[in-house]
C-alpha cells in the first residue's frame, strides 16, 4: 500500500521533470526559427520576386561581377550586353541585383525610408560637385 502512495506522490513530479528538460529544445527551436529561417525565406522570396521582374534595359550586376544592360528575355535566360559588340546569355538565377544609377536598388530603397525618418534633403549632389572640381585643380 505505501508503495503505491509513493509511486502516485512520483508521478507529477516525473512529468514536470521531463517538461524542464524539453522546455530548452523548444525555446532553442523557436531562436533559430526567427532568427535563421524566416529572414532566410523572406530574402528567398525577394530574390524569386526580382528575378521574375527582370525587363529588357534593366541594368544587372551578375553573381560573377559582370555588369551589363539586359538586351532581351527568354523563359529561363536573359541576354545582357556587356559592351557595344559583347553580348551574353545567363541563367535568370545568375543575376545579383537589378543596378539603379549607381548602387543596387534595395539599397537605394533603404536610403530613400531612412531619409524620408529623418525628414532631411540629400546634399549629396553639391558635396560631389566641389569634390570633383577640388580635384581637377589640382
Amino acid at each position: 500500500m505505501s508503495f503505491n502512495l509513493l509511486l502516485q506522490a512520483a508521478g507529477p513530479s516525473s512529468s514536470q521533470g521531463f517538461m524542464m528538460t524539453i522546455m530548452p529544445f523548444v525555446l532553442i527551436i523557436i531562436i533559430f526559427y526567427f532568427f535563421i529561417i524566416r529572414p532566410q525565406n523572406k530574402k528567398q522570396k525577394d530574390t524569386e520576386k526580382m528575378i521574375s521582374a527582370l525587363k529588357k534595359g534593366d541594368k544587372v550586376v551578375t553573381i560573377g561581377g559582370i555588369h551589363g544592360v539586359i538586351s532581351s528575355t527568354k523563359e529561363k535566360t536573359i541576354i545582357v550586353k556587356v559592351d557595344d559588340t559583347t553580348k551574353l546569355e545567363l541563367n535568370r538565377s545568375a543575376i545579383s541585383n537589378v543596378v539603379s544609377g549607381k548602387e543596387p536598388v534595395a539599397k537605394a530603397d533603404k536610403k530613400v525610408k531612412a531619409s524620408e525618418k529623418k525628414d532631411e534633403s540629400p546634399v549629396s549632389d553639391e558635396v560631389s560637385s566641389t569634390t570633383d572640381t577640388d580635384t581637377e585643380k589640382k
